[in-house]
């Protein structure tokens, strides 16, 4: 995933994206970006107390959303790793490995309250964190505790970040970042999309879903 990421910020911001600034001069704050994708995790919850009060979480969309911010934590750590000289990508994932937090969240153990409440407090400590703490590894840490508290463990962030990130490539390469992507195909956003068609093959090569996505995106 490591791998991925810096291919896929190497490809959208242009080489040298880890000193702050992509190829066309855009200043990157990856803790921006962060917080507001925990922001829309938190909104996947009906927490309104004036709207929809009968509404149920939005799990897949929750998972989503897990994923998204694991890009820009990810792209964090990467940066931090190389402008501070700490180690390559693989002195990286040792570090990740060695968090005692990724245990759990790798071995799948999760809280089993399903109190909606209770989850938002836990994406919301992950916010605390990231406004709290500069080192990377406590966003990392705190990363793997919400996730496994939101019962998405490294297995499925796996699969769902490999479908997100080529979900990723071909909005790029259909005019994303010029504003002429259509993200709704036939009424569906296309995160739903492609969930489906990674619920309908699991073992699906990142290739072959790249074309699949083709061919379901509207003319």
């Amino acid at each position: 995933m490591l791998q991925l990421q810096q291919k896929l910020n190497d490809t959208t911001s242009g080489k040298g994206w880890e000193n702050g600034l992509t190829n066309k001069g855009k200043l990157i704050d990856w803790r921006r970006c962060i917080y507001l994708e925990a922001a829309e995790l938190v909104d996947s919850y009906p927490w309104k107390h004036w709207k929809n009060i009968d509404a149920q979480p939005d799990y897949e969309n929750i998972k989503i959303e897990i994923v998204d911010i694991w890009h820009f934590v990810m792209s964090e750590a990467l940066r931090v790793y190389k402008v501070e000289g700490l180690g390559g990508m693989s002195d990286l994932s040792v570090a990740i490995h060695n968090l005692p937090s990724f245990e759990n969240f790798a071995a799948d153990v999760f809280d089993n309250d399903t109190n909606m409440y209770k989850q938002i407090s836990k994406v919301e400590d992950f916010i605390a964190v990231l406004f709290t703490q500069t080192d990377v590894h406590k966003w990392l840490a705190a990363f793997f505790t919400m996730s496994a508290g939101l019962k998405l463990g490294l297995d499925e962030l796996y699969r769902l970040y490999i479908g997100k990130n080529i979900l990723n490539r071909f909005r790029q390469e259909h005019g994303y970042k010029e504003g002429k992507y259509i993200k709704r195909w036939n009424g569906v956003e296309d995160n739903v999309v492609m969930q489906q068609i990674l619920e309908e093959d699991k073992e699906i090569t990142p290739e072959t879903l790249y074309r699949q996505l083709e061919n379901k995106y509207p003319n």
